[in-house]
């Protein structure tokens, strides 16, 4: 992590995302909770992460902007406008006002594909080439990191004073992330369209993925996996209340200790994945999370607590390993629309799955819809984890700034020519990390 932390624009641009994260770590536990006291249902609970999941469907689209338009520039409009359009939460009194809860959730979510893009894209562009494990590994860590204090913040001022208030805090953080953007120095690249269509232009990243064969393989087999992994979102609810018998405010322990695995694995995500690549990265942290989520089906607070924290640094591996697969196996000029194809087709099952878990937790058990997830999941990571698929060289970019010589590394290779990932140098809700 000093490798990264010597480069200026590194430093200063995790500082101000560092507060924008906490912020959103706040507002994500307090959205859920809100809507849950509003309207007394579990449903109502899990459609908030439907609604800040559901424009993903229009990610690619977010591609081409961060593609054709300077990403510090998308990243300062971004932000700013998620810093007032938060506020529109103070206005959410009672029952009736649902709706605007809503409504700002699904804008936060399609603010989070702009920001998350333009974020990865230029990423790739502030650090050199073979320290974006390292800078992801990271960036996850701090991320996570803020999970164990951020919910309790979120849901202690909740309770005190009431949402509006983290709102305000929310906002506040979109304020320093956009002054931090403002001060990075690294010059942007510039690329000329090779696209003269706008239907060619936006399928441009996923022809990319389908075209390489290692990416293929990783990004169609995390969508299966997140074709279950979105009943969580719900799930976690009834865990509280019909499991362990607790209100609804427990979910920010719960994620606090989510937050404290995440933490060791966003830690040793950058060994692992100069040793065993990113496919197999992605394969073991889909296995610790069925693991570790499988502990839901029991009504031990302990091994739920345990269960938890192991699924936390399952997301931290595979996370990591996502995002570096898709920055490393991308060329510059496709790096916006290679991630939000990704995001597409991630999401897209990850917001089936949220939407259908929030219909079937009032007709199944609970512990049967944990039960399908962790088969699932577990089968994702087998595929992924005995599968040979090639490392790729980890060249510098000539926009990479680096205080030190370039050294080799054990990252996956490159595929076949016609996929362009030798080209240029290519660098998170999260799936489901958008920020």
């Amino acid at each position: 992590m000093r490798r990264v932390l010597a480069i200026r624009d590194a430093r200063i641009f995790l500082a101000g995302w560092t507060l924008s994260v906490f912020g959103d770590w706040a507002m994500f536990i307090v959205l859920g909770v809100w809507a849950k006291d509003l309207t007394d249902s579990n449903s109502a609970a899990g459609l908030v992460f439907f609604a800040l999941a559901a424009p993903s469907l229009f990610s690619p689209l977010a591609g081409v902007v961060v593609d054709r338009l300077s990403r510090k520039r998308v990243m300062i409009w971004t932000y700013s406008a998620e810093a007032v359009v938060v506020l529109s939460l103070l206005f959410v009194h009672d029952r009736g006002d649902i709706w605007l809860l809503y409504a700002v959730t699904v804008f936060y979510g399609t603010a989070g594909l702009l920001a998350g893009s333009a974020r990865s894209a230029l990423m790739t562009v502030i650090c050199p080439r073979e320290l974006l494990g390292e800078a992801n590994g990271m960036f996850q860590t701090v991320r996570e990191g803020l999970r164990l204090v951020a919910p309790l913040v979120g849901a202690g001022i909740y309770a005190a004073t009431g949402g509006g208030a983290v709102a305000v805090l929310d906002s506040a953080s979109f304020v320093a992330v956009v002054i931090a953007v403002v001060f990075l120095r690294t010059p942007e690249p510039r690329f000329e369209r090779d696209e003269h269509h706008f239907v060619a232009e936006v399928l441009a990243g996923a022809r990319h993925i389908v075209r390489t064969p290692a990416l293929k393989k990783i990004v169609f087999t995390c969508g299966v996996c997140l074709l279950v992994v979105g009943f969580s979102e719900t799930v976690i609810f009834a865990v509280l209340d019909q499991g362990l018998h607790r209100p609804t405010s427990f979910f920010g322990v719960l994620s606090s200790l989510q937050g404290a695995g995440a933490i060791a694995g966003g830690v040793t995500a950058a060994r692992i994945l100069r040793r065993l690549g990113d496919a197999k990265l992605v394969g073991l942290g889909m296995a610790l999370f069925a693991l570790g989520d499988l502990t839901f089906v029991s009504a031990s607070l302990p091994l739920i607590l345990v269960g938890i924290a192991v699924a936390g640094a399952g997301i931290a591996w595979l996370i990591v390993g996502f995002g570096t697969a898709i920055q490393l196996r991308s060329p510059d000029r496709l790096q916006g629309r290679v991630f939000s194809a990704a995001d597409a087709i991630i999401s897209t099952p990850q917001t089936v799955s949220i939407a259908l878990g929030a219909a079937l937790i009032a007709a199944v058990d609970y512990r049967a819809l944990v039960v399908v997830e962790a088969a699932v999941t577990m089968l994702c990571a087998f595929y992924l984890v005995t599968r040979r698929i090639e490392t790729v060289v980890t060249a510098r970019s000539p926009f990479s700034p680096s205080p030190i010589p370039p050294q080799p590394s054990a990252l996956p290779a490159p595929d076949p020519p016609e996929t362009a990932t030798t080209a240029a140098p290519a660098p998170g809700r999260a799936a489901s990390d958008r920020r």
